[in-house]
């Protein structure tokens, strides 16, 4: 969960920067960072758990073909 939050700050602080560029605004680039980085934190944490489930299938298959060999 630590990561993720490092992670959902660092966003922030990109979007904020890049999207007040943009905009010239500093309102709307800050309502732009709030939420494109929230959404996207959401979407890495499910991201992550994914991996972490194939790479755990992929441990077990391993092991299988190694015990049955």
């Amino acid at each position: 969960m630590t990561k993720t939050l490092t992670f959902a700050v660092l966003h922030f602080s990109i979007a904020f920067t890049v999207a007040c560029i943009l905009t010239g605004d500093v309102v709307i680039g800050g309502a732009i960072a709030l939420i494109e980085p929230a959404v996207n934190t959401v979407g890495y944490y499910f991201h992550e758990r994914v991996w972490r489930s194939i790479e755990t299938r992929q441990a077990r298959r391993r092991f299988v073909t190694r015990c049955a060999g």
